[in-house]
């Protein structure tokens, strides 16, 4: 009889850690691609990213690129992305940082030869780079 009981519990405390959990995931999961709507971007089941341009009932039209369109059910959306939100503040000043280290990043050739740029290394020159090309060999 104890064996019972503890097998009872055992079978509560997976539900209870792994079942109700995973069905409670699915749930959000379905009431996110069912709340897709027009203008939303997806990410699609292939990995493609795109945005809903119409929705027919469970069939939905997907545009990947400009003038290319996919038409497919709404079970092939794996995520609905959120809406990019970023302050105009924040853009610029990441374009300050980006100058900031592109600048840094460029080598110094202000005298107009490249002896800054190897440190006085010579190029390296392979056999196939100085051969002349040969023909198709069938």
């Amino acid at each position: 009889m104890s064996f019972l009981i503890i097998m009872a519990l055992m079978l509560g405390v997976m539900y209870v850690l792994m079942i109700r959990p995973q069905r409670h995931r699915q749930a959000q999961q379905q009431s996110m691609i069912d709340s897709a709507g027009v203008g939303d971007d997806v990410l699609t089941t292939g990995g493609i990213y795109g945005t809903i341009t119409q929705v027919e009932g469970d069939d939905v039209v997907v545009e990947l690129a400009p003038e290319l369109t996919v038409h497919m059910t709404r079970r092939g959306i794996a995520a609905v992305l959120p809406p990019d939100e970023e302050d105009a503040d924040d853009d610029v000043e990441e374009d300050e940082d980006d100058e900031d280290v592109e600048s840094a990043l460029e080598p110094s050739t202000a005298n107009g030869d490249e002896s800054a740029v190897t440190d006085g290394e010579e190029a390296v020159r392979t056999a196939v780079a100085d051969a002349p090309a040969e023909e198709d060999r069938r």
